[in-house]
């Protein structure tokens, strides 16, 4: 595999990580009661902050588990 094509693929799992850590972090804010934080939950600026909530979380979950295979991979090449 030439590198423009090794580039593209880990761009693809890149993408692809990041979006099922924000979807998984929205999941888990529908269990957070933000009623007790927010006057109104249900409105578009308490639905907002939810969204930007997850993209804040996912993206960190994301970086973790990119960095985390990253790492891994590194370690292959000490042996």
């Amino acid at each position: 595999m030439d590198g423009a094509t090794q580039f593209a693929v880990s761009a693809l799992i890149n993408i692809l990580t990041s979006l099922i850590c924000i979807t998984l972090s929205w999941w888990v804010l529908q269990n957070v009661r933000l009623d007790l934080f927010l006057r109104n939950p249900g409105g578009i600026q308490g639905k907002m902050l939810q969204v930007l909530l997850s993209i804040v979380l996912g993206h960190g979950l994301a970086v973790f588990f990119i960095d985390y295979l990253g790492w891994s991979g590194m370690i292959g090449q000490l042996f």
